[in-house]
């Protein structure tokens, strides 16, 4: 591996010391980021445009939005001629600005856990309350539970529905059945849907992925969905996020906001990157997948008795169960660490989440082999 891979696998050091302590041995697969060498048409397209010499402000061209539509017509058969699109600087940007205009301090939010650790912080900090519509875990993978969040959505204090497709971390890619179970529950109930699909390029090899704005057509569900290149090119430290609707007067007041914060501010870097990217990614982009598929296939293989894997369906992350080993959430936290692994724990995602561990898998093959060859030390 590359100098370059190796400190990207390293991340923060301070940061990781915070969390998992300070082993100087730690392998670090907890952020869902790519450890691999990055696509070279995006990595050049950023050298080329440092080597300019002008990094004062630019103008976002249209062929930035036309650039991801043209993807998203390719990847997903969705067009984007019925919505319109709106840039912000991240997807909880995207979910914060959403909250203060869709409800009002007391409202809930429903989540679905476990589920992306940023969302319930977004929630609190906002003066909302959360509620949760736990999935269900099953023989075939989560599910998610329609009775109970038809009974949610019932209470009008219930505003917004955080839907994750792909769901983070589990990795489950919501079929459009269940898209249009929930787009007509919230439909029935005036929820709205912020659907973050932020993972939604990451479908693994035979499986699709489908955009909750094509699920919904025709419930009359309001709704919004995030997007953009941060994950399916690893670069959440470079470029922008996208946010979507089909409803005009919401994505008015979504612009407004955005300019009177000034949170539509251009990244002359981001407006090479995000281009290049959706215009020249695709052959990249489908050999990280096989390798994901790859490394799922070969942990559901390897991994040591007592430890299981939760097949992904979609997104570089693997869901690992630890539950048969019986320990709670700090015994789990220091046996990892005392494994020599630092994994996202599962407790993070909402207390169904206890007793699993969430691991990057866009790795090198052999990083995979030694969280194994770990883990089975571990147990003797």
């Amino acid at each position: 591996m590359s100098q370059l891979a190796e400190r990207a696998l390293a991340n923060d050091p301070e940061r990781l010391s915070a969390l998992f302590g300070d082993s100087a041995d730690l392998l670090p697969l907890w952020i869902a980021e790519p450890y691999v060498e990055l696509a070279p048409e995006i990595k050049a397209s950023l050298e080329n445009r440092a080597q300019v010499g002008w990094y004062g402000y630019e103008s976002r061209p249209s062929t930035l939005i036309e650039a991801f539509w043209g993807w998203m017509a390719l990847r997903h058969a969705w067009d984007g001629s019925q919505v319109h699109t709106s840039v912000s600087p991240s997807v909880g940007t995207s979910i914060g600005v959403l909250l203060e205009h869709l409800t009002k301090p007391g409202d809930a939010v429903i989540l679905q856990p476990p589920v992306f650790t940023d969302f319930k912080p977004l929630i609190v900090a906002a003066g909302r309350t959360v509620v949760r519509n736990p999935l269900s875990l099953t023989n075939t993978g989560y599910r998610m539970d329609l009775d109970d969040l038809e009974a949610k959505a019932a209470d009008p204090a219930n505003r917004v529905l955080i839907l994750c497709n792909p769901h983070n971390p589990v990795g489950r890619l919501w079929l459009q059945t269940d898209l249009e179970a929930v787009a007509n529950i919230c439909a029935v109930n005036n929820v709205f849907v912020i659907a973050d699909e932020i993972h939604a390029d990451l479908a693994l090899p035979g499986q699709s992925f489908t955009p909750f704005g094509l699920a919904a057509a025709g419930s009359g569900v309001s709704w919004a969905a995030t997007h953009g290149p941060i994950k399916t090119f690893g670069l959440a430290g470079v470029c922008d996020t996208l946010l979507i609707s089909d409803d005009k007067d919401l994505t008015t007041t979504f612009q407004k906001t955005s300019s009177r914060l000034h949170l539509t501010r251009n990244n002359v870097f981001a407006l090479a990157a995000f281009e290049t990217a959706y215009k020249t990614g695709a052959a990249w982009l489908d050999g990280l997948l096989e390798l994901v598929a790859g490394n799922a296939e070969l942990l559901a293989r390897e991994l040591p008795d007592g430890i299981d894997i939760v097949r992904p369906e979609a997104t570089y992350l693997a869901w690992l169960d630890f539950r048969q080993l019986s320990l709670d959430v700090p015994e789990l936290a220091r046996w990892l660490a005392a494994a020599g692994l630092a994994l996202s724990p599962g407790h993070w995602f909402g207390r169904e989440g206890a007793g699993f561990a969430r691991m990057t898998i866009a790795a090198p093959r052999h990083q995979i082999e030694e969280a194994i060859s770990r883990l089975r030390h571990a147990l003797g």
